[in-house]
């Protein structure tokens, strides 16, 4: 019978063992990774799997709550999920020595699944996998070889001594078993800090290894698009009332919606476009080539599906690039197709009604954004802009796809959870000013906001105070496209006391927006937005 004292003293550290292992084998697997040059580790390759299988509710709850779906939450999850089973297994080992290895190799077998999935895997994208697995095993192995040893070598406990003569044999034979004990602690700890160093050191110099993204970043820094033009501004195209949402949103705010764990880096010399499908003649259209055609630029306000009436997953900017009309008309779209199933570098996918594409609305493959190149967050090195759509049947951004064909013969990323096939923007407007829930002086009352009816254009806007007679409000100068949004102002006097305020939008078509109230799924959300403020 083992001595009870000495495996108590070292019950935890199994679990530490287990914990220190699992850490190793992820540092050398990411380390490998950026050694091969592989855009995903594989935990970032498990994330995307999850973002993948996440179930259309699930997925649109997520975005309701952060707003997104949030990637730097999911590793989060994803490493303390990797944590409990390391520590885990490493417990495992105690009892049963070869437990960790059916652990790991369940790890394993995700983690390679989750890489083959990745767009554009090959067999050698699970090498990084296979090492984390040997590393698991070893450093479990060394890390537990000295507690095992120290477990089977605990002697039997004396028995107890008698009251009035001590057993001095008995606290000699326990005085070997405690220098044991401190012999076994610092190989331990020694072998664990080794651990814990290699693993720092790994992963730093991944990171160094893996600097292809920066390299990917200066090269759109260094580009030079001589073709851009600086965005200006629209005269007439700004209210003048404090606190209403800027007319140009910067790229630093534009907001964002994809689901990309990381952000594809590709090197515009590696970029190509293919048209495919239903089409006279394919066509695979390089950087190079796209950036020599005749560029087109417009400003576009572009909206999210998932924006809830007066939300802000809206933004709008000065975006550049090709015509996709004429890029279609090159490959001789055929008569009987009516959908294009585009895709992302990242696999994510779209359907978009080709009509959109080939329209006078100016759907564009944009290279730049507010007159630089397009962040690497937002599409670069080229995306898919489409007036009037929202983006998930529309934005696809690291476009490398175009497949002309049918919506019957076709599925998609979102609509494959629910989501409306076509997805045209509907008729919103929104206020700004006063905030919600804000205090204001008392008197004559600011209102203020934005509407929009991309493709269309806005005719009016009417804003309510109280639920009383609707009243028009002054409009920004409608420029030129009707694919933008509009700013809009109202002044009503009003006495002390707690008000509401709603708004409304009338669109060049003379429809009024609805006050209907309909969530986000599946095809945008409806309703008029409505605040509390208080007069002071």
């Amino acid at each position: 019978m083992r001595d009870n004292r000495v495996v108590r003293t070292f019950r935890g550290a199994w679990s530490v063992a287990g914990l220190a292992a699992g850490v190793a084998g992820l540092a050398t697997s990411y380390f490998v990774a950026m050694a091969m040059t592989l855009r995903d580790s594989p935990v970032v390759a498990v994330a995307n799997l999850v973002v993948k299988l996440t179930p259309g509710w699930l997925a649109h709850y997520l975005i309701e709550q952060v707003g997104k779906l949030d990637k730097p939450l999911l590793l989060l999850g994803i490493f303390v999920v990797l944590a409990l089973v390391f520590a885990w297994a490493g417990r495992l080992a105690r009892r049963i020595w070869w437990a960790p290895a059916l652990v790991y190799g369940v790890l394993t077998m995700i983690g390679a699944i989750a890489a083959r999935e990745e767009r554009g895997s090959s067999a050698v994208d699970v090498v990084p996998v296979a090492v984390g697995f040997v590393t698991w095993l070893v450093a479990l192995s060394l890390l537990t070889e000295p507690l095992r040893r120290a477990e089977l070598a605990a002697p039997a406990p004396a028995p107890a001594p008698a009251p009035a003569v001590p057993d001095v044999t008995a606290v000699d034979r326990l005085e070997p078993a405690s220098v044991r004990a401190d012999h076994t602690r610092r190989t331990f700890v020694i072998r664990a800090g080794i651990l814990a160093v290699g693993a720092v050191v790994l992963g730093a110099a991944g990171r160094v290894v893996g600097r292809g993204r920066r390299h990917v970043e200066e090269s759109r820094r260094l580009l030079r698009l001589t073709q851009v033009t600086e965005p200006a501004v629209p005269k007439g195209a700004r209210i003048g009332l404090e606190g209403v949402t800027p007319w140009q949103t910067p790229n630093s705010r534009f907001y964002r919606i994809d689901t990309a764990i990381v952000v594809p880096a590709i090197e515009p010399k590696n970029w190509s476009l293919r048209i495919h499908g239903n089409v006279d003649r394919e066509i695979t259209l390089t950087y190079a080539d796209l950036v020599d055609r005749r560029f087109t630029e417009a400003w576009v306000t572009l909206c999210c599906v998932s924006n809830e009436v007066g939300g802000d997953l809206i933004g709008n900017a000065w975006f550049s690039g090709v015509r996709v009309a004429d890029l279609l008309r090159e490959a001789g779209v055929h008569d009987d197709a009516d959908a294009v199933l585009q895709t992302s570098d990242d696999g994510w996918t779209c359907g978009t009604p080709l009509t959109a594409l080939t329209d006078d609305r100016n759907a564009m493959l944009a290279v730049a954004m507010n007159g630089t190149p397009l962040p690497l967050e937002h599409g670069f090195p080229a995306r898919t802009v489409v007036p009037g759509l929202y983006g998930y049947v529309s934005a696809c951004k690291w476009v490398v796809d175009y497949e002309v064909t049918n919506f019957a013969d076709i599925s998609a990323y979102w609509t494959d959870r629910g989501w409306g096939e076509k997805g045209p923007i509907k008729l919103a407007s929104r206020i700004d000013v006063p905030r919600s829930g804000a205090e204001v002086p008392s008197g004559a009352v600011t209102f203020g906001g934005v509407a929009w009816a991309q493709h269309t254009g806005i005719e009016g806007v009417e804003f309510s105070v109280d639920g009383e007679d609707w009243t028009d409000a002054e409009i920004a100068a409608v420029t030129s496209t009707d694919d933008t949004w509009v700013q809009w102002k109202g002044v009503a006097e009003l006495a002390e006391g707690d008000h509401t305020v709603r708004v409304r939008a009338i669109d060049k078509d003379g429809q009024v927006q609805t006050g209907v109230e309909q969530d986000v799924l599946p095809d945008g959300a409806t309703g008029w937005h409505t605040l509390d403020f208080t007069c002071t």
